[in-house]
């Protein structure tokens, strides 16, 4: 360890002994059982609801930890929060199970699965080679697979360094991210035209992809945000994290919230100049009806309120209004997914179900349950990367 980091109290490297995040796995545990049997008796009497709802809370979580990955990948500068990033990317595995619902429920939500509706649409049937049960299954093992080894290669090349102190694993690190990269980005875009895009077949949108993406980014940083702050308000870390971590995640969130923006605007700004009906049914649809009012909020509560309150410095810097911040953006991203998955089921307007809370308390009670076992497994810092002074001495200006 660092003469930097022996200066710091080392209980702070570690979750406490007892409280809320010590017991948070058998809470979170205990929440995603007792959500995913009401959720189960929920939809009894409404099977395409469920679907629907556990595809939302789904993509979530999964865009949550595809964020954070992303994070590892290209931020292997030895920022402090690094770990916790690398610890909420390894519940990546978690999700394949939690894929097993949407398999399950492949012919409520795709219409491209029904043999006969293809064999009489021009459209589904030229794409019929691409969009089918087999390769649909065979692609989403191996999005996860690769998702997966990813993401537990570096936490246990990270975790291996905080027992060793050796100095070439971060060098290893270094040569694995860019491969990774590439691996991330063309794997992250497909999984998004199988899971989301092809909920509507006869759309498409080159786009997407990074749409996508962004979206993702912004929920892995508004979580950490979350995560960050509510860990020093345990004890942990709080000689660790300073105001310069913290103005640094709020820039990021800021910066990546605005990328958002700007994808999002370029791809209906191109779909409405060609207004080529296969392109322009998406946006119609969600301006019919009470999706018109959601489309609005959406702009205006994923980019217009989060831009102006955060830009300012003082925002960034200070806890309880970057909590604030963070907490209003992962409920926008809850509703931009709302807002590509659900009209595909209610095209006639926005119709909230019970099935929404249930099914995202049962995801994510057990996505919780899994990052706290992980966050009680070991340092909430790598306590032994080479750069951790550096990092924990940066300033902002």
């Amino acid at each position: 360890m660092t003469d930097h980091a022996r200066a710091v109290s080392e209980r702070q490297f570690y979750l406490p002994s007892s409280g809320f995040w010590a017991n948070l796995r058998l809470i979170g545990l205990a929440v995603g059982v007792i959500a995913a049997v009401v959720s189960g008796l929920l939809a009894a009497g409404n099977a395409r609801q469920f679907y629907y709802s556990w595809l939302v809370a789904f993509l979530f979580f999964l865009s949550v930890g595809l964020g954070s990955l992303f994070f590892v990948l290209i931020h292997h500068a030895a920022k402090v929060v690094r770990r916790l990033a690398e610890y909420t990317a390894a519940c990546l595995p978690l999700l394949l199970l939690l894929f097993v619902p949407i398999y399950l429920g492949r012919t409520e939500l795709y219409h491209w699965t029904d043999a006969e509706a293809v064999a009489h649409d021009h459209v589904l049937s030229n794409k019929a080679a691409y969009l089918n049960v087999g390769s649909f299954v065979v692609r989403a093992l191996v999005y996860f697979s690769l998702w997966s080894f990813l993401a537990l290669l570096f936490l246990r090349l990270s975790r291996r360094q905080d027992a060793t102190a050796d100095e070439g694993l971060s060098r290893q690190m270094i040569r694995w991210s860019g491969p990774a990269i590439l691996i991330f980005a063309l794997t992250l875009t497909f999984a998004s035209f199988d899971w989301i895009m092809s909920l509507a077949p006869h759309w498409y949108s080159t786009m997407f992809g990074v749409y996508f993406f962004a979206g993702s980014v912004v929920a892995c940083f508004a979580f950490l945000c979350l995560l960050t702050v509510t860990l020093q308000q345990a004890g942990c870390l709080r000689d660790v994290l300073t105001l310069e971590h913290f103005h640094d995640l709020g820039k990021l969130l800021f910066a990546f919230t605005v990328f958002w923006a700007y994808i999002a605007f370029s791809q209906f700004f191109l779909i409405w100049y060609a207004n080529l009906p296969e392109e322009t049914t998406f946006f119609f649809q969600r301006t019919e009806g009470s999706w018109l009012a959601a489309t609005r909020l959406l702009a205006v509560g994923h980019f217009v309120v989060p831009f102006f309150f955060l830009m300012p410095r003082s925002i960034k810097r200070r806890r309880p209004l970057l909590l604030l911040g963070a907490s209003w953006m992962l409920l926008m991203h809850w509703l931009d997914l709302y807002w590509l998955v659900m009209p595909n089921l209610h095209p006639e307007g926005v119709r909230l179900s019970l099935l929404d809370l249930t099914c995202f308390l049962a995801v994510g009670g057990l996505f919780f349950s899994v990052l706290g076992a992980l966050l009680r497994s070991g340092a909430l810092v790598p306590i032994r990367d080479p750069r951790l002074v550096e990092s924990l001495g940066f300033e902002n200006f």
